[in-house]
């Protein structure tokens, strides 16, 4: 499964993301008390959610007010009270990610150390309940298990007043924790991208596009903004299934003519053991009818210039030649054990199950597990192959 946050129409906010999650099935009863109960270190608020109707979309609004709070302190003093809370490890330890992201982003802005830094309004009791409510949704959802994907936030436009005066908008605190995300200016003359709410857009988010990918909608979840605009201010989740995923590779190619095949499967092996995704060699003809080998390699981008290095050394090798970002598609891949008697003795088998679009394409059994089967039982390969379906 597969998760969307959508900010391209209105921004995002830690309370609209709190709404939305709600809206996908999180417990609002259950989020008014985790929220008011950690807020109150900082500031007693109190929680409300109802249904509103944004321009036409149905959505949850999550009200947070802030009854009172307390003096802005420094960031170590801050976690500090954070690390105190009666809260699963998870959702704290997220949690803290997300004030991280912020407190650094303050700290570039101001030019100050994080043990110099203090908390204004990031640090409010209101910013809290928002931060604890999102994390403590999307664990309780499971959404930590899932591909969390974020599109293009809108930022909205002109200036905002803050703790340091009026600043534009976007405030340089939300530059700063929005960078190497997408984001575009308006549609209004207000402030739509928070950073309580970009910081825990960017943590959560596994990925972020351009557009959405290919998929297969499930559900929908909308979270409202306090705010009425000309257009529906809400932020959208969105629940799917993958009906492919995509993958960027590079693929790695050289001519080899030199080695011995003892030497080559070496090779092989130490490809592999160094990240490769795959590894392939093919026998050819090259010039003067000398007999060679075509070496071929599949790999993530982070592993390319480890396995470069390792071709290089390893069969001293003039040239690579290197196709970077090939786009491919892959089915979605599980894995799952299964238990298996054989001669008076259990087995364990783990089977790599592949899917598109929710349906299984194929379901085979790891050939590691039926080597190691085949030879702890004196049987032929193919007969264990048999054995195990």
């Amino acid at each position: 499964m597969t998760i969307i946050i959508d900010p391209q129409g209105s921004g995002i906010a830690g309370n609209m993301l709190i709404g939305a999650f709600v809206d996908l099935g999180a417990n609002a009863d259950e989020l008014k008390e985790i929220m008011e109960k950690s807020a109150i270190g900082f500031g007693k608020v109190e929680v409300t959610f109802e249904k509103v109707c944004k321009h036409g979309i149905d959505s949850t609004f999550c009200h947070v007010e802030m009854l009172d709070n307390k003096h802005s302190i420094n960031y170590p003093e801050f976690i500090e009270k954070i690390n105190n809370l009666d809260l699963d490890d998870d959702v704290k330890n997220t949690s803290i990610k997300v004030f991280e992201r912020i407190a650094m982003a303050e700290s570039k802005v101001h030019g100050k150390t994080l043990d110099t830094i203090h908390f204004h309004e990031v640090g409010a009791s209101d910013a809290v309940a928002d931060v604890i409510g999102s994390i403590y949704a999307y664990y309780s959802l499971g959404l930590n298990n899932q591909k969390i994907i974020g599109l293009p936030i809108a930022v909205g436009g002109g200036t905002v007043k803050t703790a340091h005066g009026i600043i534009p908008v976007p405030a340089p605190a939300v530059v700063e924790i929005l960078k190497d995300a997408y984001m575009t200016g308006g549609p209004v003359d207000s402030e739509l991208a928070t950073p309580t709410g970009a910081a825990i857009y960017m943590e959560l988010c596994d990925e972020i596009k351009e557009f959405i990918p290919l998929i297969k909608a499930k559900k929908v979840g909308y979270g409202s903004g306090k705010k009425d605009f000309e257009h529906p201010n809400v932020l959208r989740l969105i629940e799917s299934s993958d009906m492919a995923e995509s993958d960027n590779i590079d693929v790695i190619e050289t001519n080899i003519d030199h080695l011995t095949g003892e030497e080559i499967g070496y090779l092989f092996d130490k490809l592999m053991d160094n990240g490769a995704s795959d590894v392939s060699i093919t026998p050819l003809i090259m010039k003067k009818n000398r007999q060679g080998s075509l070496l071929k390699v599949i790999t993530r981008k982070e592993n390319r210039e480890k396995l470069i290095e390792c071709i290089f050394k390893e069969t001293g090798s003039l040239g690579i030649r290197i196709a970077p970002n090939m786009h491919r598609g892959i089915s979605k891949r599980e894995f799952e054990k299964k238990t298996y008697e054989i001669n008076g003795k259990n087995y364990e088998v783990t089977f790599k199950i592949g899917y598109v679009n929710g349906e299984i394409i194929s379901k085979r059994p790891e050939y590691e597990d039926l080597k190691r089967i085949a030879n702890e039982t004196d049987l032929p390969l193919r007969k264990i192959r048999e054995m195990i379906k």
